[in-house]
Parts: C-alpha cells; sequence; structure tokens
C-alpha cells in the first residue's frame, strides 16, 4: 500500500488495512509461472484461493541493478512495492480475478523488458484461516 492510500485511510478513519504486503501468516495460494497459462485458469485450478478476499498479488522479476530505482518510481504511483532479493518483487494488496491478473501480468513483462531484464511470473499470498 503506498503512502497516499495510507493518508487516505488515516484521515477518512478506516485505520490500517486488513492485509498488508508483510501481514503475519501469508503463505501462497496461486501460482503463475507458466507463460502460456492464461491467468483465468491459474485462478480456477487454485482451491486454496479465496475469490472476493484481498491478497498480495507478488510478481517476479529480474532486473538490472542499475534499473531497480527506475522500476520502483514507475510502479510506487499505483502503490506497487519493490522488495530486492535475488529477485526483485514488485508487490500489491488488491482483490484478484483473471482480467486484473492479466493486465498486470502484461503492465510487468513489458516493464521488465523496457529495462532490460525479464518478467518471470507472478504468485499470490493470502493469509490462513485456522
Amino acid at each position: 500500500m503506498g503512502l497516499l492510500e495510507r493518508l487516505r485511510d488515516r484521515l477518512f478513519g478506516r485505520g490500517e488495512p486488513a492485509l498488508r504486503i508483510d501481514s503475519p501468516g501469508l503463505v501462497v495460494v496461486v501460482e503463475a509461472f507458466d507463460l502460456v497459462e492464461a491467468d483465468s485458469a491459474v485462478l480456477a485450478r487454485s482451491p486454496e484461493w479465496r475469490s472476493g478476499e484481498p491478497a498480495v498479488l507478488r510478481h517476479h522479476l529480474v532486473l538490472p541493478p542499475d534499473q531497480v530505482e527506475r522500476a520502483r518510481e514507475l510502479l510506487a504511483p499505483d502503490g506497487w512495492e519493490l522488495v530486492v532479493g535475488e529477485r526483485v518483487h514488485a508487490l500489491r494488496v488488491q482483490e484478484l480475478d483473471a482480467l486484473h491478473c492479466a493486465q498486470e501480468r502484461a503492465r510487468m513483462a513489458g516493464l521488465a523488458q523496457r529495462l532490460g531484464g525479464d518478467w518471470i511470473g507472478w504468485d499470490a499470498l493470502q493469509v490462513t484461516h485456522r
């Protein structure tokens, strides 16, 4: 969640969001690393994913080190946060559906290509209910 969203929530009394990219208990509920599989099929084959509940959408990218900050600048206005490790992960809390997953897949693949990197795939995390 971006700074503007957090500020808006506090100003309008909504408090902290129920889910954050670093919420405890997050587990992967759906994975999409096959470039030819449709996002609708990915979601349909994932029994752990709970439709209608927010999830952390996480795109896996490989970027040249000198392009990470540029990627951060381009993604931040839409609430994406970058976490850098072996790969670069772009994360955002949102509800998942096939259309938005496909749109973000195309966006991330285009961004990675433009910056001289590669888009590997995406997964989504939700908090387990016990």
